[in-house]
């Protein structure tokens, strides 16, 4: 797996501020980072002394691969341990040659390249801007396996009309009851309903993350050693990690864990106390479950007896926590007007979003 670090063309200005932000790679860990790069010849030592290179792949526009001082710079690169990732419609094996590189980048918004441009590279290849089911199907019948776009946003899971009215009604109910503070014993009741969400929580906290030398086989056990605040925010991420039927945990989760890691953090760094944070994490996780349900956010939010803070942030994006939420779901290039609208500078934004990307992965390792 791999994170995109998008940077305006013609300026690696902004990426060296990146990289002497924070330790990215130490944050986005195992994760590779992709860097495009419109001009190769704007990376100079100083930047290349900030990556890593067994970690760092440079994204190349296919046209760049004829230029012969850029053959040598990207052999140089290939020697210091970097890898090249060659894009454009044009990219194929002959151009990878010319500058050794091992996969392709592919827009699956435009026309897609044959079986024989991929096929001879060994890869992994990448897809972007996969905005529906039928284009990450398209691209995965050539052999992309890392892809890239807002196809999570725009494809819940789709079910059978019957499982899917009930998984709905369980779903909500298990929400009014997280919302409401409900006990322990009214929560296992929804949970010991839906084998998938009971067979999560369990294998989370029997994960290496909790590091608890004795297994936990009930849902009272699972309580007491997480702690009610810590139990609530688990089961409010497990909502979307129902299994899908290829066996893989659903496009939603690492996103709304970093929407829900990112509002706390945020929160926090503006002063806000506990009770706040867990509001600003609810509303994060939350932002999705239109999207999950396949619901309007007016329907789901009628069902639940939410915090006001918490259900104008949903609904219209309004008040304290609506201005984190819009600022959160901008992701890696936040508009100015609204960073200075939340008090929140760029560097501060970035370290923070960084810090979520780190939990996110974690979590996502573990379930």
């Amino acid at each position: 797996m791999a994170v995109t670090l998008h940077v305006p063309q013609h300026a690696t200005g902004p990426l060296a501020a990146a990289f002497g932000a924070a330790d990215v790679y130490a944050l986005l860990a195992p994760l590779d980072c992709i860097i495009p790069l419109a001009d190769p010849h704007s990376v100079d030592e100083a930047l290349l002394a900030q990556l890593t290179p067994q970690r760092t792949i440079f994204r190349l526009p296919a046209a760049l691969a004829a230029d012969k001082p850029i053959q040598k710079k990207c052999l140089q690169w290939r020697d210091a341990g970097y890898r090249i990732l060659l894009d454009g419609p044009d990219a194929g094996p002959v151009m990878a040659a010319h500058v050794d590189a091992r996969a392709l980048s592919v827009d699956a918004s435009s026309e897609l390249p044959g079986l024989h441009q991929l096929l001879p590279l060994p890869g992994p290849h990448l897809a972007y801007n996969i905005d529906d089911e039928e284009q990450l199907a398209a691209v995965s019948a050539l052999g992309v396996s890392w892809f890239a776009g807002g196809y999570a946003l725009r494809s819940a899971r789709q079910q059978n009309d019957a499982d899917e009215g009930t998984s709905r009604r369980r779903l909500l109910a298990l929400l009014g009851l997280l919302a409401r503070d409900a006990d322990a014993h009214e929560l296992e009741v929804p949970l010991k309903q839906d084998p998938a969400l009971s067979y999560h929580l369990l294998k989370l906290v029997n994960s290496a993350a909790f590091g608890y030398t004795a297994p936990i086989s009930s849902f009272h056990q699972a309580i007491t050693l997480l702690g009610r605040r810590q139990l609530q925010r688990w089961l409010q991420l497990l909502l979307y990690a129902r299994q899908q039927d290829d066996g893989k945990i659903h496009a939603l989760l690492p996103l709304a864990a970093v929407r829900a890691a990112h509002m706390e953090a945020l929160c926090a760094l503006r002063g806000g106390d506990r009770d706040q944070q867990d509001l600003a994490f609810m509303a994060g996780v939350f932002s999705l479950l239109d999207v999950l349900l396949g619901m309007s956010m007016a329907e789901i939010v009628a069902t639940l007896n939410l915090d006001h803070g918490v259900n104008d942030a949903l609904l219209s994006r309004s008040g304290e926590l609506g201005a984190l939420l819009a600022l959160v779901e901008s992701g890696t290039h936040p508009p100015a007007a609204l960073l200075a609208s939340t008090g929140i500078d760029g560097e501060t934004y970035w370290r923070s979003l960084l810090q979520a990307y780190q939990w996110a992965i974690q979590l996502s390792r573990n379930l």
